[in-house]
């Protein structure tokens, strides 16, 4: 009987998280980096680090978002494009938050193709409306030391207690269902095109993301080797 592959050994290619806020993209993208070693890629992550640098690109969008602007999508594909160039991105990476419209995706294919990589694999994970506030409603931060915990899912010991050490546990504002709902249908609205356009190169894979954490994991995975 052969021996099993390391998937370390292997290049995993691109792959790229879709889903609503609070569908769990980030535990899954730290299951698939702590599989096959290869970085997790956030537009966020991007942005802060670009400005922390004081970059060309970075100054640029700090500039735009300074004035309470939201930096356009050339801006945002050249520190998309720069970061993929890096060495630890050869074997793979993991896309969290990008593309986020057709226009972005389109740009990705093109670069993806002149850079002579794999086409991106595309996972969708679904949770829905009702499920994504509970989790969001429902979860509590302590401010002490960061650790997450959800009222529904996964309580602290003590109510309202963090179990590390003691401190109150606080919600973000932005975690009321005031601010959520409307982020809820902003990712609908520019999501959509997204979720059809991949659909029709046949390169869209669907999860239920309402499974617990290690089914959707394996769900994932299945995927991936797919």
């Amino acid at each position: 009987m052969p021996a099993a592959v390391d998937p370390r050994t292997r290049n995993l290619g691109p792959v790229i998280l879709l889903g609503p806020p609070g569908a769990g993209k980030g535990t899954q993208a730290k299951a698939i980096v702590a599989r096959f070693a290869v970085p997790h890629i956030s537009t966020g992550d991007i942005l802060r680090d670009n400005r922390a640098r004081g970059t060309e690109l970075g100054k640029r969008a700090a500039a735009i978002m300074d004035r309470g602007e939201l930096v356009p999508d050339e801006l945002v594909c050249d520190m998309v494009a720069d970061r993929l160039r890096q060495a630890d991105c050869a074997p793979g990476f993991v896309l969290d938050g990008f593309p986020r419209t057709v226009k972005q995706a389109e740009w990705l294919d093109a670069y993806l193709a002149g850079s002579k990589c794999a086409p991106a694999v595309v996972v969708c994970i679904k949770v829905d409306y009702n499920e994504l506030l509970r989790r969001l409603t429902g979860r509590r931060t302590c401010p002490a030391c960061g650790r997450i915990y959800n009222v529904h899912f996964q309580p602290p010991r003590v109510s309202g207690v963090c179990d590390v050490d003691g401190s109150k546990l606080v919600a973000r504002p932005d975690d009321s269902e005031e601010v959520i709902a409307p982020r809820l249908k902003a990712y609908e609205t520019q999501t959509l095109p997204l979720v059809e356009y991949y659909t029709r190169s046949g390169r869209l894979r669907q999860v239920d993301g309402a499974a617990p954490v290690e089914q959707v994991t394996a769900q994932v995975m299945k995927a991936l080797e797919a």
